[in-house]
């Protein structure tokens, strides 16, 4: 019964009751005839009805056309993006970065917003072009699949870029500059070479964009259900808000949902895990280098850089451009007259946003901490101990990551509104989705640090006599500062941003700003949207900047 033994089977014990437990009584929610908490018999009626509707196949196309198109424009245009900044001799390309990394802060809901303004019929600043310049007689139309692709495709080229910039950044050239000694230019060397050997990569960035398009919920609901294209995301939010509510079915969707993006998950381990065998990095004389654009670099890097504007800064500024209005127009003498800030000056006039953002301070604070202190514990059993089951461990940490944000909404109201735990209708209820959620990218952002601390310094505290509680407190937090305070600042940014699993979970008084900021949608208020997804990144800026000097400064001072 030592200190550790207590931690281990705690530890165990608080991830299988996160992870499994809301994972059973899913599925048993699928097989049950009646809702939570009422009496009811084992049935696969709910299987049956859902494999033969219709729905089912038109959910399961629409999800395949639109996952598979906005995963395959978020690596094309990431593969490109970072294959210029990597492997050429680019000009300015930290611009191009900046570009790139600004709008991986900005909530999914505010850059679909931004590109449902740039479409619009009438005032779309993109549409007002095409046809008063471009000689279009009809506007470009954005509530359609191809659009749902187009937003969703470009909201996760940073993702991809990311990715591919670090693949890019670590091969060996050598294998491209024999090609080019042999004669071979820089498109037929870059597809019969650099793409084979980046294959596992590329893969690998393929498989978790098409995962996170599965996954998507905004996109899905403010393109896709005005135009009546429905997916499974879709689908399962639809299933809660029917009157009764049919809990059997909305479980059994959300049961396929999840094959779907678990089949999706390990195949993007299996790929990652294959990458060994592509390895190219050598202790051979490794150097990178950069194919020569020679004249074309000035109108290259004038071409990227206006990429990047249209796709990343653009839907950014015409939401705050739509904060300054009382509505939305497009910019002109009008619309300048009537640049106001009343938007911002009621916001503080709602109770409703004030309780917003309490509980979205409350439930980021909360989350992050608890989740980045657990995350701390498991892994210092994966690495550290013995233990036979810490690969089971490891594996329950991380399997959060193949349940989409409704699905796991799913999971937890099925649990609470069966078990006598009184938090349904609480915050308590979303804290606990908001920590399960987010273990994997806190325990990837332990895992790697704890990695890196040599366990000597751990035996010289015990030889001292130091408890191992206090060993872990004064010894190892602080040296996994680093990625403890880098995973922290994921946590709560991304729990800021996140609305999928809160609006399966929130009930009247536990409303987060996402959630209002749906709402604001739903009820046409586009100005007071605008402003507060403003109010709301210039929170999560303030949070990272803070978080990142706190954490710097504390990680220089245990050196």
């Amino acid at each position: 019964m030592r200190p550790q033994f207590i931690l281990v089977a705690l530890a165990a014990a608080v991830i299988a009751y996160l992870t499994l437990i809301p994972l059973a009584m899913l599925l048993y929610g699928s097989v049950k005839s009646g809702p939570p908490g009422v009496p009811g018999e084992f049935t696969v009626r709910n299987y049956l009805a859902l494999f033969q509707n219709w729905r089912l196949a038109g959910a399961l196309l629409n999800s395949a056309i639109f996952s598979t198109g906005s995963s395959f424009l978020a690596f094309a245009g990431g593969l490109y993006l970072a294959w210029m900044t990597e492997r050429t001799n680019l000009p300015w390309r930290s611009a191009v970065y900046t570009c790139i990394l600004i709008p991986m802060i900005v909530p999914g809901i505010l850059t679909t917003v931004g590109w449902i303004f740039l479409f619009g019929r009438r005032s779309g600043i993109i549409n007002i072009i095409a046809m008063q310049y471009l000689g279009l007689s009809e506007p470009i139309e954005i509530n359609n699949m191809p659009g749902m692709i187009w937003v969703q495709g470009t909201d996760q080229i940073p993702l991809a870029f990311l990715l591919l910039a670090a693949a890019l950044r670590s091969m060996d050239p050598s294998l491209e500059e024999a090609a080019m000694v042999a004669g071979s230019n820089i498109f037929r060397t870059t597809m019969r070479i650099t793409l084979r050997v980046l294959l596992p990569a590329i893969l690998a960035v393929w498989m978790i964009s098409f995962v996170r398009a599965i996954e998507n919920f905004e996109v899905a609901a403010l393109i896709g259900m005005p135009a009546g294209i429905l997916v499974f995301a879709t689908e399962v939010y639809l299933a809660t808000k029917t009157v009764p509510t049919d809990f059997g079915l909305a479980s059994t969707f959300a049961v396929v949902y999840l094959a779907i993006t678990t089949a999706g998950v390990l195949l993007y381990l299996k790929w990652t895990a294959a990458s060994e065998q592509y390895a190219t990095i050598t202790g051979k004389g490794f150097r990178p280098t950069a194919f020569d654009l020679g004249r074309w670099r000035v109108p290259l890097v004038a071409v990227n850089l206006l990429l990047c504007f249209v796709l990343f800064i653009l839907p950014v500024l015409v939401v705050v451009w739509s904060s300054f209005l009382p509505f939305y127009m497009a910019p002109s003498e009008t619309a300048f007259a009537s640049l106001t800030l009343e938007n911002y000056k009621s916001l503080w006039n709602l109770p409703l946003v004030h309780r917003a953002m309490w509980n979205s301070f409350v439930l980021g604070l909360g989350s992050s901490t608890l989740t980045m202190l657990l995350t701390a514990v498991i892994a210092w059993i994966v690495v550290r101990t013995k233990w036979r089951g810490k690969g089971a461990l490891d594996f329950l940490a991380f399997s959060p990551i193949a349940m989409p944000g409704l699905v796991l909404g799913i999971a937890i109201l099925w649990l609470y509104l069966i078990l006598p735990v009184p938090v349904y209708g609480t915050l308590w209820i979303l804290l606990i989705a908001y920590v399960t959620k987010y273990l994997p990218y806190g325990m990837r952002a332990c895992s790697s640090s704890m990695l890196q601390i040599k366990k000597e310094l751990e035996e010289a505290s015990e030889a001292s006599g130091a408890a191992w509680g206090h060993t872990f407190k004064r010894v190892i937090l602080p040296l996994l500062a680093p990625g403890f305070v880098a995973g922290w600042i994921y946590v709560i940014t991304h729990s800021f941003r996140e609305l999928s699993t809160s609006i399966m979970l929130y009930r009247s008084g536990t409303e987060v700003i996402s959630i209002v900021l749906f709402e604001l949608w739903d009820g046409g208020q586009y100005p007071a949207l605008s402003a507060l997804g403003m109010v709301m990144i210039v929170i999560l800026v303030v949070i990272s900047l803070i978080a990142r000097a706190v954490g710097a400064r504390y990680s220089i001072q245990q050196m």
